[in-house]
C-alpha cells in the first residue's frame, strides 16, 4: 500500500460516507487523503517513526485505518462501507457533475452501477426522466463520460516525473551505461503520461537489464529480454527500458520521443531530400549521415535544433526551417513562486516554514496568496485576519522577498469578494474563479473581464478551471481576456499545481502571440509541493513562452513595479 492507494481508499470512504448522508466525517477523510497524497515520504516510514497521528487531519481513528491498510494491504471498515453502496464509485466519481448524492440518485433510480451503464442510459434519454436533472444535466453527464473514457489510464506528469527522474538516476550510476534518457510524452513535459520511456546505451546489456527488472519499486516484471524488457511499477506505471547501440542513440531518442505527429513530418522532409529517417539513423542511400546525436539528426534536415517540449507539430518545425524557434525559458530562469497558500488558510505550513523552503530551492522571491473572503471552505481570511497576516508578512527578512498577497474569488457577476478597502493594501492581488463552472462562455468570460478591471488585480489563476483527469476547463472567449490583460497589464496563470496545468500549453502560446504575460503558481499547500514550479516553467516552454514573457523571471525590482502599475 502506497501513498496513493491510502488516499484514493481514503477518497472513497468520505464519497460513500457522503452518499449515505453522513455528516462531517466525509471532510475528515478527504482532509486525511489530501495530507497523505501530498506527502513527500512513504508514509510507512513516518508510521515506524510513530508520527501518523502528528500529520495534518490525521486523528486516532483515521490512523489505525491507515495502520491497518499498512499492515494487512486491506480495511474491514472500507470493505464493510463497500458493501452497502453496489456501484463501481471510484470510475463513477470520475465524471464530471456526479457527486455521491446524484451517484445514489442514478442507482436508487435507474440501478446504474458503473460508466458503461451510465453511459447506455444517458444516450437512451432515461436520466432526463428523473425529476431533479432534466435534458441538460443528462447532456452533461454524457460529456463528462466520454471524458473519462479518453482518459484511459493516464497519469499526471507531476506524480510521475520524480520516480522516473530517481530510475533514470539509478540506471546512470550504474557502470556499464554510458548514455541514458527519460523519452516519450515524459521527455515532451505533456500533461499526463501514459507509460513511461527510458532509452540507455549499455556495455553489458545482461547486466542492465537484470538491475532494471529487480529494482525495488517493481511490481512485476512483463517482459524481460536482451535489448527491450518492460515492468509494472508499484504504483501500476508501465516502463520500458529500451538498450541501443551508441551511434543509434540520437535518431532513437528522437524517434521515441516523439510526438508521432512531428515525427511524421520529419520523414517527409527526409524523403523529399532523397533520405530515409528511422530510429536507426539517417540515411543517404545506404549510407548512416546522423545517428549518434538529435542535434545531428535535425541538422542535417536543414533544420534548428527543436526542444523536446516543443515537438507537438504545432509550427515547431516550419519556424526551425527559417531559424525562427524561441529562445525558450529555462527552468533556471524562474527565480520566484507566486502562489501559494499557508497554515493561515487551507495549507499545511506556516508562512517561516514557506519561505525557509524556497530559499533552500534558491529562489529569490515568492508571494504568501492565502485564500480571502467568502470562500469559508478553503479557510479564506476574513478581513482582521488580512491584515493581521500582513504585519507578519512584513516583518519576514531571511534573503527572500516575501509579496503579500491574497488569491479571491470572482463572484458569479464578477465582483470580488474581498473589498478595494483591503485590496489597496496588498502587494499582488490574485483573482479566480471557484464555483459556477457550468455558465455559458459569455458569462464566464465576462466575469473574469470585470475581474481585471479591478485596478489591484494582477494575476488571474488557473483560468480555465481544469482538473486533469477530472474536469473539463470551461469555455472562454480567450480574444477578449487577451486584450484586457493586455490592457490592464494582468497576467494570466500557469496554475503549476499537477492536476490542473492551467493555462494548458496552447493557451500559453496564444498568450504570448498576443505579448500578454504570464505568472506561474504553484499553488502550493505544503513546502514539497513547492518544487511543481519546475512543471508550471515546462507548460510556459511548451508553449513557446521566453524569458521576457514570464514575470517570475523579472528582477525584483521590475516585478514590484509591475505590480504597482
Amino acid at each position: 500500500m502506497n501513498n496513493k492507494k491510502i488516499a484514493e481508499v481514503l477518497y472513497e470512504i468520505a464519497e460513500i460516507l457522503e452518499m449515505k448522508n453522513v455528516k462531517f466525517k466525509p471532510w475528515a477523510y478527504r482532509k486525511a487523503a489530501q495530507t497523505i497524497e501530498s506527502l513527500n515520504e512513504d508514509v510507512k516510514d513516518i508510521l515506524k517513526e510513530g508520527k501518523l497521528e502528528e500529520l495534518p487531519g490525521i486523528g486516532e481513528s483515521i490512523a489505525k485505518k491507515i495502520r491497518e491498510l499498512i499492515e494487512t494491504g486491506k480495511l474491514r471498515y472500507y470493505e464493510k462501507l463497500k458493501k452497502g453502496i453496489p456501484v463501481k464509485l471510484a470510475e463513477l466519481e470520475k465524471v464530471e457533475g456526479l457527486g455521491p448524492k446524484r451517484i445514489k440518485l442514478l442507482y436508487d433510480k435507474l440501478n446504474i452501477k458503473d460508466l458503461k451503464q451510465l453511459k447506455k442510459a444517458a444516450k437512451k434519454g432515461k436520466i432526463r426522466k428523473i425529476k431533479s436533472l432534466g435534458e441538460k444535466v443528462e447532456k452533461n453527464i454524457l460529456e463528462g463520460a466520454e471524458f473519462v473514457k479518453k482518459s484511459g489510464k493516464r497519469f499526471l506528469l507531476g506524480m510521475i516525473l520524480g520516480e522516473a527522474e530517481e530510475i533514470k538516476e539509478l540506471l546512470r550510476k550504474r557502470k556499464e551505461i554510458t548514455k541514458i534518457e527519460l523519452a516519450g510524452s515524459l521527455r515532451r513535459m505533456k500533461e499526463t503520461i501514459g507509460d513511461l520511456d527510458i532509452l540507455a546505451v549499455s556495455k553489458d546489456n545482461k547486466k542492465t537489464m537484470d538491475f532494471f527488472c529487480g529494482m525495488s519499486t517493481v511490481q512485476r516484471v512483463l517482459a524481460k529480454g536482451n535489448t527491450k524488457s518492460s515492468v509494472r511499477l508499484k504504483n501500476d506505471v508501465h516502463v520500458d527500458l529500451r538498450l541501443v547501440n551508441e551511434n543509434e542513440f540520437g535518431s532513437a531518442l528522437q524517434y521515441f520521443t516523439g510526438s508521432k505527429q512531428h515525427s511524421i513530418e520529419l520523414r517527409k522532409i527526409a524523403i523529399g531530400k532523397k533520405m530515409k529517417l528511422s530510429e536507426y539513423g539517417l540515411f543517404k542511400g545506404k549510407k548512416k549521415i546522423a545517428g549518434e546525436s538529435e542535434i545531428n539528426v535535425y541538422g542535417k534536415l536543414g533544420l534548428q535544433y527543436i526542444e523536446p517540449e516543443l515537438r507537438e507539430n504545432i509550427g515547431e518545425i516550419e519556424a526551425a526551417k527559417k531559424k525562427k524557434l524561441p529562445k525558450l525559458v529555462k527552468y533556471g530562469d524562474v527565480k520566484g513562486d507566486l502562489h501559494m497558500h499557508t497554515n493561515w488558510s487551507d495549507g499545511r505550513n506556516t508562512i517561516k516554514e514557506m519561505v525557509e523552503q524556497t530559499k533552500r530551492l534558491g529562489n529569490k522571491f515568492i508571494a504568501i496568496t492565502d485564500h480571502a473572503g467568502d470562500l469559508k471552505i478553503a479557510g479564506a481570511l476574513s478581513d482582521k485576519q488580512i491584515l493581521k497576516q500582513m504585519k507578519e508578512v512584513n516583518k519576514i527578512s531571511d534573503g527572500v522577498k516575501v509579496f503579500y498577497g491574497l488569491e479571491v474569488n470572482i463572484k458569479k457577476n464578477g465582483d470580488l469578494d474581498v473589498g478595494d478597502s483591503i485590496l489597496k493594501k496588498v502587494d499582488v492581488v490574485i483573482a479566480s474563479i471557484h464555483s459556477g463552472f457550468r455558465q455559458s462562455r459569455d458569462l464566464l468570460t465576462k466575469r473574469i473581464l470585470k475581474a481585471m478591471d479591478n485596478k489591484y488585480v494582477k494575476i488571474i489563476a488557473h483560468p480555465t478551471g481544469r482538473i486533469l483527469l477530472g474536469r473539463r476547463g470551461y469555455e472562454l472567449n480567450f480574444n477578449k481576456i487577451f486584450k484586457k490583460a493586455m490592457d490592464n497589464g494582468v497576467a494570466l496563470e500557469v496554475n503549476a499545481f499537477p492536476a490542473r496545468l492551467d493555462l494548458d500549453y496552447l493557451n500559453v502560446k496564444n498568450a504570448v502571440e498576443n505579448k500578454v504575460k504570464i505568472s506561474i503558481g504553484t499553488d502550493a499547500h505544503n513546502i514539497d509541493q513547492l518544487k511543481f514550479l519546475k512543471l508550471g516553467t515546462s507548460v510556459a516552454r511548451r508553449g513557446w513562452a521566453e524569458k521576457k514573457d514570464i514575470i517570475n523571471c523579472f528582477s525584483i525590482g521590475k516585478l514590484t513595479k509591475f505590480f504597482e502599475r
